[in-house]
């Protein structure tokens, strides 16, 4: 819409502002935007209890502060581009909610965080429209790095700076003797776990190099390469970390670089890292864009003031679709009966002495552990059973801090892979761990029990928790863990395995099965 010039003067084009809203609307707004935290409460109090209790994402209190400083830094665009509600934006919604209901019947805590907050969003874009929505793009996205993510790459990160920190010491010439993720030199012994992965370095690099490539550059590329370098750089500079620290300790016969000061020499490195990343990025700034140019990017429509209502009531009912369903479905799938695992009846002898160890699991329900031997196997063979109902974060089968040793037990993991075995006329997928002790090593044999099948991967393990809990059939699951000590060869530790589900694998099939009638 266009006002006629006076006469005399030549025609110009003069855009009418969008129509301000009232201050009710605004309020619908707000309001609406809200709905998402106050309704899925329990999934923003689990990140912030992730942020209390781990250092690696204490940053999440400062992504919202940040991103709502962004939003304001582009203030001129509420009012530059007009409000206009986009009601296929719901679908969208829909999903994320979606996404969040599965990820909760499985317990996929982060999938049900990022679901959470890309509510938000997608939330604007259905209450402000995708040009205003998508002026803010990177504000509102910016919201999804308060998401705790990044225990994944943990066990990755740790092999990488262990086989970088070897390489570097054996290139001085110094002799090294690896175990796994420990090694010896000369002068003493190092170990590479998980506070020397370099993960806090590595989401604390990318979240800054996001925030800085935005607030430095306009051209996507010069963004992209930014970001690119912000990943690769602290991996690297973790690697020469770790390496500066042994050969710190190395040259002072281990009095320096291997308490507190080991922790400080880190944090320097890093920051001394990140300033010359920033100080050599700055080279290709480019400078920010003015509101008139901005504003003229911007081809002004009406505004449509009268959806606001009718899809802020939109988000509201369906972002509330998926916590009542939950809840309902919590108190279909809730099992009163406490677990009483079922006997099995094996057909070796019930026997002592195997080495000290056990797996480092949430405590469950109930637990069988036991040692047996059979006439004709030549070592014992250690059983471990481990059976959850009604399962938290708290009492979990399936859970990032469940593993087969704790970080402080005599047994740490060397080698793992997947295998299969003809048990019972049937293919049994497996996962096969080697421990290693200074007394020795651990062949370990590893499986997950859901609802009658049986699977060594933790993620087709959630997809099957999930399944049998959206059908309202419970969350019963157990793990199987059967150990048998070697020394050179495992082929012997395996047959002693083998012989042992050959004989037992039905009678523990029946017990679990049993234990889940109950």
């Amino acid at each position: 819409m266009f006002l006629k010039p006076p006469p005399g003067v030549a025609h110009a084009h003069v855009p009418i502002a969008p129509t301000p809203l009232t201050p009710v609307q605004v309020a619908v707004l707000a309001l609406a935007m809200l709905a998402p935290f106050l309704l899925y409460f329990a999934t923003a109090e689990s990140m912030v209890s992730i942020w209390n209790s781990s250092d690696t994402f204490a940053h999440g209190y400062v992504i919202l502060p940040i991103s709502l400083a962004l939003i304001w830094r582009r203030r001129e665009n509420f009012s530059l581009i007009p409000t206009r509600p986009y009601p296929p934006a719901l679908l969208l919604l829909a999903l994320l909610g979606a996404g969040w209901l599965a990820a909760r019947m499985g317990d996929v805590q982060v999938v049900m965080q990022y679901s959470f907050v890309a509510m938000f969003p997608v939330a604007a874009v259905a209450l402000f429209g995708p040009r205003l929505a998508g002026s803010l793009a990177f504000p509102l996205l910016f919201l999804l790095f308060a998401v705790p993510f990044g225990e994944i790459f943990v066990e990755p990160l740790i092999q990488f700076t262990a086989d970088f920190t070897i390489w570097a010491v054996q290139a001085t010439g110094i002799p090294v003797l690896r175990n796994g993720t420990r090694f010896e030199l000369p002068t003493g012994s190092w170990s590479v776990v998980e506070a020397c992965s370099g993960i806090r370095y590595l989401i604390s690099s990318i979240t800054l190099g996001c925030l800085y490539a935005y607030l430095t550059y306009h051209s996507t590329l010069r963004r992209a390469v930014f970001i690119g370098l912000s990943i690769l750089v602290p991996i690297v500079a973790n690697g020469l970390r770790a390496f500066m620290i042994v050969m710190i300790g190395h040259s002072s016969g281990m009095e320096l670089a291997t308490g507190v000061d080991h922790i400080i020499y880190g944090w320097l490195f890093f920051g001394l890292i990140m300033f010359i990343m920033f100080w050599v990025g700055s080279y290709w700034r480019e400078d920010e864009l003015a509101a008139a140019q901005r504003a003229a990017a911007h081809t002004v429509v009406p505004s449509l003031p009268g959806r606001i209502v009718p899809v802020a009531a939109g988000v509201v009912l369906v972002a509330a679709l998926w916590p009542a369903f939950a809840a309902f479905n919590d108190r279909a799938n809730h099992n009163p009966v406490p677990v009483r695992l079922a006997e099995p009846g094996l057909a070796w002898q019930v026997a002592a002495g195997f080495p000290d160890w056990r797996v480092d699991y949430m405590e469950p329900d109930a637990r069988l552990e036991r040692t047996y031997t059979r006439t004709g196997v030549d070592r014992p063979v250690r059983l471990q059973v481990l059976y959850y109902r009604n399962q938290t974060k708290q009492k979990g089968l399936i859970s990032s801090v469940n593993r087969l040793t704790g970080e402080k037990d005599p047994y740490h993991p060397i080698a793992s892979a997947g295998r299969s075995e003809q048990v019972d006329g049937r293919s049994l997928a497996l996962r096969e761990t080697v421990l290693n002790s200074d007394g020795g090593k651990l062949l370990v044999w590893q499986v997950l029990w859901i609802g009658g099948q049986y699977t060594p991967s933790n993620v087709v393990g959630k997809l099957r928790q999930a399944e049998s809990r959206l059908r309202f059939q419970g969350d019963d699951g157990a793990m199987i863990a059967l150990a048998a000590p070697f020394t050179e060869s495992q082929d012997k530790a395996r047959s002693a395995l083998r012989a042992f589900l050959g004989d037992n694998f039905k009678a523990l099939d029946t017990a679990l099965a049993a234990t889940q009638g109950r």
